[in-house]
């Protein structure tokens, strides 16, 4: 069998066992609670290999090498190690409380899930509209995706962002969460053989001293805190923006939204105990930047980094070119498995949040309004790619951080405070953090996403401290009632 040929039977393959699971996932699904969130009967392992492969996704196995290529060891500290910690965090502090109040009052959506805790629909629908800027990492898994299809067939690349699109689309649009789960479950352990098997094989250009061969590079190549670089250049940018910037992105739709899919609170050890793991291993992906460094790659474009890497690593033999496809495809695959699950909760979101409470009652449960939009959303995706801006990851950045410093007070005080938080403690925080980010990095030359979104994190965390603090009720004899204490 030649390579071309085991690369057509390999990707026909994948796409026929992917429909399949589709398939299955559409006979399951049948209301838009089951398109959104399945029906509480997945394992707890399969929901944590889903959430893990959406984390992952192409940020992680394409995209964000070309960071540690251009960087060095302080771009690796900052994703790898401060952003582990941050979902590590998230996880941990989060699950249960959310968990136990979307089962209370069956939240679908992350503002849906806002609106029954403040009981404010005006409140909700503003974090449906800002749960928008997701689109912008819809593009990046588009634009990733296309420049791995390049590598694989003779294609351009609008030819390839079409293919993808329509590839992932129409799976979604049958199974919905459980066509999103199944696959990602898949997608997921394909993710963590090839994660494996990449840096097993790379680990030879270290040449035994991790440190030395970087500091062959320059010595800021291998600085924590890189002098050189204009985004990971101190404690701050490197460890600061690194974790708490992950820990609140681990609050956008697809992914805190994961949490609902669990039966129940005894399923929570597993669940983040799989994610974490998965998670980590996930992580060693970022290697492949100072591989292609080490080897001696000269790469004009930051976001081609891992394509042009494996194209020179496994490109020149037989053996290596079977490798190739079956890398490619995993890739791929890395993408898709972010791809469906944005797709799923966006539609869900638009439908629940948006369109929902302003149409007649006694309407249809929308299920097929919800795969309307999510061709509305293919549409505005492709738009947005078909010309992409220089370093893909930065754009992704500045949208989806955004929505990160917008939710990360209202989800968090939502869980730890018990007691009625005022409208304008929630509200002013969000406003805060969301204007704030926006301005550091659009207006006043904050060229890190990360950095910026920390500001508006930092400064909307203290505003809502301080909203709680002159708001906290003073029983009869001057001390908290219980009912103002946390869990």
């Amino acid at each position: 069998m030649t390579p071309e040929l085991f690369k057509y039977l390999l990707v026909g393959g994948y796409a026929l066992l992917v429909y399949g699971l589709s398939i299955i996932g559409m006979r399951r699904t049948d209301s838009v609670q089951g398109f959104s969130i399945g029906n509480k009967d997945m394992s707890p392992v399969v929901v944590g290999i889903t959430l893990a492969a959406s984390i992952a996704s192409t940020a992680t196995f394409v995209i964000n090498p070309g960071f540690v290529y251009q960087h060095g060891l302080s771009a690796y500290l900052h994703f790898g190690v401060a952003g582990s910690l941050g979902i590590t965090a998230a996880f941990l502090v989060l699950t249960r409380g959310f968990l136990r109040l979307g089962e209370t009052h069956k939240a679908l959506t992350i503002p849906q899930w806002i609106f029954y805790r403040y009981n404010h629909r005006g409140f909700s629908l503003f974090f449906a509209f800002i749960n928008l800027l997701s689109v912008t990492f819809v593009v990046l898994i588009l634009v990733g995706c296309s420049l791995l299809v390049t590598g694989l067939f003779p294609v351009d690349q609008k030819t390839a962002l079409v293919g993808v699109l329509l590839f992932v689309f129409s799976y979604v649009l049958m199974g919905g969460t459980y066509a999103h789960a199944y696959t990602n479950t898949l997608q997921g352990i394909m993710m963590l053989l090839v994660t494996v098997l990449l840096f097993v094989l790379g680990v030879k250009y270290f040449e035994g001293d991790f440190l030395g061969s970087l500091a062959r590079v320059s010595a800021d190549y291998a600085s924590a805190f890189n002098e050189d670089s204009s985004l990971y250049f101190d404690f701050f940018s490197v460890f600061v923006s690194g974790f708490v910037v992950t820990f609140a992105l681990m609050l956008q739709p697809h992914i805190l939204t994961k949490v609902l899919y669990l039966r129940s609170e005894r399923d929570i050890g597993w669940f983040i105990g799989t994610t974490v793991v998965v998670g980590a291993l996930f992580t060693l992906m970022l290697m492949i930047g100072f591989y292609a460094r080490l080897a001696g790659l000269e790469i004009d474009s930051q976001d081609t980094v891992v394509r042009d890497y494996l194209l020179h690593e496994f490109g020149t033999s037989v053996w290596g070119e079977y490798l190739l496809v079956f890398i490619f495809v995993t890739l791929l695959a890395a993408g898709m498995s972010t791809l469906d699950g944005i797709l799923v909760s966006l539609s869900a979101m638009v439908v629940t949040d948006i369109v929902k409470p302003f149409a007649r009652e006694g309407g249809s449960d929308g299920l097929a309004l919800s795969r309307w939009v999510l061709v509305g959303v293919g549409v505005i995706g492709l738009a947005l790619a078909w010309n992409p801006p220089p370093l893909i990851g930065l754009f992704a950045q500045k949208g989806v951080y955004g929505l990160a410093a917008a939710s990360l007070v209202p989800v968090l005080f939502g869980v730890l405070v018990r007691r009625h938080i005022p409208l304008w403690v929630v509200l002013g925080a969000a406003a805060i953090g969301l204007v704030l980010h926006l301005l550091f990095n659009l207006a006043l030359g904050v060229e890190n996403p990360a950095i910026s979104a920390t500001y508006g994190i930092l400064a909307s965390l203290a505003f809502g401290l301080m909203g709680l603090l002159v708001t906290r009720p003073i029983s009869a004899y001057g001390v908290r009632p219980e009912s103002d204490l946390t869990p």
